[in-house]
């Protein structure tokens, strides 16, 4: 039977030291886990640390842009490296995928993206993917590996999604750690600390986003930190970190592109009725929305947001977005149609 697949995400911060150098200690466990989770899934990791690796070597780094691409050129053939040595005892071998925003975006990218995974998982090889920053637009970047491995995750039809983190998962705001979260709400959104590490890109705020994506398109998402023994192993079976449930869904591969996979043009913010009638699967009518962020064109997609900022939806817009912003007026306008719209 084919096996189900299973995404591994680790920032710079879960595979860092304190001085921002690579952690070969939590690679020799990353390597050992995900050997033994091999023999019941396929695998893509997701990996950041390409910049941290690489800054060391670039006199008083600073972290310009320029300075950032620079050092993950240097970076990523040390990390992969890295990675390379210590899964070697257990006979698997590695692929490197530095991927870009557009290989989502444009289908037929994707897709050959899709079939070469396959065929890595076919010869008992794990992809290790990053961002290609050496290259990347500044203006289509992923926002971070957490966004590149939720593409992955839905793309793919993974299972589940493990996030590692530099703490045990989700907290209250107590310092409890939160096993289980149902549905990933403002309320929970609330709990994220703000602050992001002095290596990553990316925070809690972040995951719990991400999180919340997969889980409305029906991927179980594991928020954990690598302090636990066998803590691959264990938030793999649900028994570590914060379970984010997945909600079971039916959905076509056209909306999951929509969802995850499709450039975002733009945000429309509209009021509670436009909403309510959004969760009944009706199309976006003018008189629902409140104001535009960003331009789009007929065709594009683009986000629908609440008065709070919170993202419910995305949708294929059948007009322009400056004629929306002069269209409050006239009830009857449709943005979007319902077969165009996809809840989040």
């Amino acid at each position: 039977m084919k096996k189900p697949i299973i995404v591994i995400k680790f920032g710079s911060a879960s595979i860092t030291t304190a001085d921002g150098a690579i952690d070969e200690q939590i690679i020799v466990e990353i390597a050992r886990q995900t050997a033994k989770l091999k023999e019941h899934y396929n695998i893509v990791i997701v990996s950041s640390g390409a910049v941290a690796a690489g800054k060391a070597y670039i006199p008083q780094y600073k972290g310009t842009l320029p300075e950032r691409k620079a050092a993950a050129a240097i970076g990523n053939p040390l990390l992969i490296g890295i990675y390379a040595t210590y899964f070697k005892p257990y006979k698997t071998a590695l692929a490197q995928s530095l991927c870009e925003r557009q290989h989502f975006a444009n289908r037929a990218q994707f897709v050959q993206l899709k079939n070469t995974y396959e065929t890595l998982w076919r010869n008992n090889i794990i992809p290790i993917a990053n961002e290609n920053d050496v290259v990347s637009n500044k203006e289509l970047k992923f926002s971070d590996n957490d966004e590149l491995a939720t593409l992955i995750a839905v793309g793919f039809g993974a299972e589940k999604i493990l996030f590692s983190t530099s703490v045990p998962g989700v907290l209250d705001t107590a310092g409890q750690l939160i096993r289980e979260i149902p549905v990933i709400d403002k309320q929970i959104l609330s709990l994220a600390r703000k602050e992001k590490s002095t290596v990553g890109l990316g925070g809690m705020t972040s995951k719990l986003n991400f999180a919340r994506i997969a889980n409305q398109l029906g991927i179980e998402a594991v928020i954990f930190g690598m302090d636990t023994e066998n803590a691959i192993l264990k938030a793999a079976a649900g028994e570590i970190g914060t379970c984010c449930r997945a909600k079971p869904k039916k959905i076509s591969s056209r909306h999951k592109w929509m969802a995850t996979g499709s450039l975002i043009s733009g945000k429309v913010v509209v009021d509670k009725g436009a909403l309510e009638a959004l969760k009944k699967r009706r199309s976006l009518l003018a008189v629902g929305v409140t104001s535009v962020i960003g331009g789009f064109m007929t065709g594009e997609v683009f986000q629908i947001a609440d008065e709070e900022g919170l993202i419910h939806a995305v949708a294929k817009s059948k007009i322009d977005s400056a004629v929306i912003e002069h269209a409050n007026n006239k009830t009857n306008i449709e943005i979007a149609h319902a077969d165009d719209i996809v809840l989040l």
